[in-house]
């Protein structure tokens, strides 16, 4: 892999090559960290390859990578071939690219500045055989840093999925986010308010844990009618810790994919 400190300004992305052909690309972001943002994009990518599409991840939340955690991929490695990386699939044929893949083991710290992290992001996309691709999805690091500029400025990203919480501190900075997003002349095509509530499995109670839903608020901001609300949930973290993201069933999600979907062949 190439570490040197070029800025990401010069370079542009050449993944145009006869070896990737990927229809969609879209970007998953979130305003800060602790909201989620990896799990809703492993079921974002879980719930697509479940209706037939041939589904990338790409983990580009390079110091903080949690995508093969959420998918149990320990041991497995990515390949070389023809000079390309040839990602890891998962148990259900998912590709997925990562640096916690590169390391020697999975607590190792990335230490890197901003300009090597670009650099690596936009190698996992140009030196990834990903092959055919009917969606590349890509796990931002939250906030507004030089790797979230560099995918969406050098990256043909069709399109933004924001993920937040409820939190007023929360709403507050993913608006900076929306606003990034707006200045590079992107679309925000879904808006995922997770850990929105708390649901008593006795009485059926929501409760607002976090405080009320933003998820309205958002819509009026960004002018995105595509959302959901998902739950506090136990059974979610279950599935994630142990590894088994692509058993998890969460039926109002197959709406809300669906209209993605549907968005995106217009």
């Amino acid at each position: 892999m190439n570490k040197n400190n070029e800025s990401s300004e010069n370079i542009k992305s050449d993944n145009s090559s006869e070896k990737n052909k990927i229809k969609h690309q879209i970007a998953i972001m979130s305003g800060k960290g602790g909201v989620g943002k990896s799990f809703v994009s492993s079921l974002i990518a879980t719930y697509l390859s479940r209706k037939g599409y041939k589904v990338g991840l790409l983990d580009a939340d390079i110091t903080g990578p949690s995508i093969p955690k959420i998918f149990g991929i320990k041991d497995n490695r990515p390949s070389l071939k023809e000079n390309s990386l040839i990602p890891v699939l998962t148990k259900n044929g998912i590709k997925i690219m990562s640096v916690n893949l590169l390391l020697p083991n999975e607590n190792e710290a990335v230490i890197w500045r901003g300009p090597l992290i670009s650099n690596v992001i936009l190698q996992f996309f140009n030196d990834v055989f990903w092959g055919e691709l009917d969606y590349l999805l890509i796990d931002l690091p939250p906030g507004t840093s030089d790797a979230s500029l560099t995918v969406l400025q050098n990256l043909t990203v069709d399109g933004v999925i924001m993920v937040f919480t409820p939190q007023e501190l929360t709403n507050m900075i993913v608006k900076k986010s929306i606003n990034m997003v707006e200045k590079l002349d992107k679309d925000i095509i879904g808006l995922v308010e997770n850990m929105s509530y708390f649901e008593n499995a006795g009485s059926g109670e929501k409760i607002n844990i976090f405080g009320s839903s933003k998820i309205d608020d958002m819509k009026n901001l960004t002018h995105c009618d595509i959302s959901i609300r998902l739950p506090l949930s136990p059974i979610f973290t279950e599935y994630v810790d142990n590894g088994n993201i692509e058993d998890l069933d969460y039926p109002p999600f197959n709406e809300f994919v669906e209209n993605i979907d549907n968005f995106m062949k217009k």
